[in-house]
């Protein structure tokens, strides 16, 4: 990598970064960011990689900055960003499929953060329960939200995301 293709890497996670913890702030605001039944505004972002690796630590540094910043027990610091993570790579795998690639951070989300809710938070409810309530809010965030996303970049996305740009 040359200096000038490091440096835009570093601003686009650094961008993500800031974007993800801005929007889960507003999401908190609004008792959106956690708990059995959220719909994480910011978790719409788990699409970038779609456009550039740069979106993968972008996202995975946002997620434990604000999940830190939003008051969440260490299990769900350590849980939920590697639940982002997954969903990151994921999408960073599935690139070429504009609507498969939003869907490992919902399949990620759903399977690891029910635990997080009934064992570190001890929400009552059945892991099932919480899987469909997880899922269901990844579906809005990252399948609709996420894909609404997609279409709207894709007529700049070489102006924002390429090397060239």
């Amino acid at each position: 990598m040359n200096k000038k293709s490091t440096a835009l890497f570093l601003a686009q996670a650094g961008v993500i970064t800031a974007l993800y913890v801005a929007l889960t702030c507003v999401a908190a605001g609004f008792d959106l960011a956690s708990g059995a039944i959220q719909v994480r505004i910011s978790e719409a972002l788990t699409v970038l990689p779609f456009f550039t690796p740069a979106a993968v630590p972008g996202l995975i540094i946002g997620c434990l900055l604000a999940n830190t910043i939003t008051g969440a027990v260490l299990p769900d610091i350590i849980f939920g960003t590697l639940a982002t993570a997954i969903g990151a790579f994921g999408t960073l795998l599935l690139k070429k499929h504009s609507f498969l690639c939003t869907l490992p951070p919902v399949l990620s989300n759903a399977i690891i953060i029910p635990f997080v809710l009934r064992y570190a938070y001890a929400i009552p409810g059945s892991i099932p329960f919480f899987c469909l309530t997880v899922g269901a809010g990844e579906l809005i965030s990252c399948c609709l939200l996420g894909s609404v996303l997609i279409h709207a970049l894709m007529p700049v996305r070489k102006v924002i995301f390429d090397r060239a740009g």
